[in-house]
């Protein structure tokens, strides 16, 4: 009998602004079909075309997240553990197990384990980065509408300098963390 094996990863930690986002994708058996490797590995276009892919041929997928007041709230840390359990537990399907990319595991209803670089070695981790930043990506272009005088749509809110003259010269928007200085979490676990 196959397993409903579910891969769960994050994007946005080290971001000034936005959400942190994951994904939980899930594959039988955790057989993701093709050979995939972690986003930030694979050029912008080609994520998308394997995002969709990996949506397509999942057996189940969900995204969460986490908002920038959350991550003031709670730190990038709990911030990203609420992100991962709301992906999970998004998934309409029963589930066997689940592996999390990092040094550790949300808490979920599910067994599993975490798997530090597994976005690396475990191609359904894989797959769930590449939808995460995806959506993630779109998330920021589309703020960048409403702010464009930062530059969401190129830097996706990481400490560039583009960012951080933007920030110098307007203050902060309501996307930004206001926790994060000068691109380091001021709480991070």
């Amino acid at each position: 009998m196959s397993q409903r094996i579910v891969g769960v990863d994050e994007v946005g930690r080290g971001s000034l602004a936005g959400p942190v986002v994951a994904a939980a994708v899930v594959f039988l058996d955790g057989m993701v079909g093709i050979n995939i490797k972690d986003s930030k590995q694979i050029s912008a276009a080609r994520r998308e075309m394997l995002a969709l892919h990996i949506r397509h041929s999942a057996y189940d997928w969900s995204i969460g997240a986490a908002t920038a007041h959350e991550i003031d709230q709670l730190n990038i840390h709990h911030a990203t553990l609420l992100a991962m359990r709301r992906a999970v537990l998004g998934i309409r399907a029963s589930i066997d197990y689940v592996y999390v990319d990092g040094k550790f595991f949300p808490d979920i209803p599910c067994p599993g384990e975490h798997r530090v670089k597994g976005d690396e070695t475990t191609p359904v981790i894989s797959a769930a980065s590449i939808v995460a930043k995806v959506f993630r990506d779109r998330q920021m272009i589309w703020l960048n509408t409403i702010y464009p005088q930062y530059g969401f749509a190129q830097h996706k809110g990481y400490p560039t300098r583009q960012h951080r003259s933007a920030l110098a010269m307007f203050g902060l928007t309501d996307e930004h963390r206001t926790s994060f200085r000068c691109g380091s979490p001021k709480d991070e676990a």
